[in-house]
């Protein structure tokens, strides 16, 4: 079960959550899949979306590629959600580390991300800790970054159909990581 460690209301009556739990479990309109640009999903989040959401999952990336080319950082792609309890994956590629202009592209990831949440008319997101695991982007870095992508998307869009977007967190490391940042952030995002 997926467990609301913060909770804040902007005055646009757009909500941000922290979440510790399983992104593949959530009950929301799209879930965010940290994604390769050719959407092959074979590890970390990514594979585990793709087996739980089932073969469909791939099917429409691969069909994706074929037909938009690789997926850019700023501009992610969509798939249903097979078997998830979401009606739609959006695949963000974000940034590995090492690459250069780490910050930029996550920034473009998140952004991307909660971009083609409206334009599918969306009302509720999840997102991972994008690029922290496999790509190894460092969390409190990218806790940084995500957050403001997310501060500056609601300051931007005030009246976007997605009025709610939830961080969803699975390991300790993470959670302790993004928790300390937010709080460095002092009143969050």
């Amino acid at each position: 079960m997926n467990t609301v460690l913060i909770e804040r209301t902007f005055p646009s009556g757009r909500i941000f959550q922290i979440v510790q739990g399983d992104i593949t479990q959530e009950q929301v309109d799209a879930i965010v899949n940290a994604a390769n640009s050719r959407l092959q999903h074979g590890g970390g989040v990514a594979r585990t979306i793709a087996r739980r959401g089932g073969r469909v999952i791939q099917k429409e990336s691969n069909a994706w590629v074929r037909e938009h080319g690789p997926v850019s950082h700023a501009d992610p792609a969509w798939t249903t959600g097979g078997k998830l309890p979401s009606r739609y994956v959006i695949h963000a590629v974000g940034p590995v580390w090492g690459d250069g202009d780490e910050d930029a592209k996550l920034a473009a990831a998140v952004a991307g991300s909660l971009r083609v949440a409206a334009q599918l008319g969306l009302a509720s997101i999840s997102l991972p800790a994008i690029s922290t695991g496999i790509f190894g982007f460092p969390k409190e870095r990218a806790a940084a970054v995500i957050f403001a992508a997310i501060a500056h998307d609601f300051a931007e869009n005030p009246d976007s159909s997605v009025r709610q977007v939830r961080l969803v967190l699975y390991g300790q490391a993470d959670v302790d990581a993004f928790l300390q940042a937010w709080q460095a952030r002092g009143e969050g995002i």
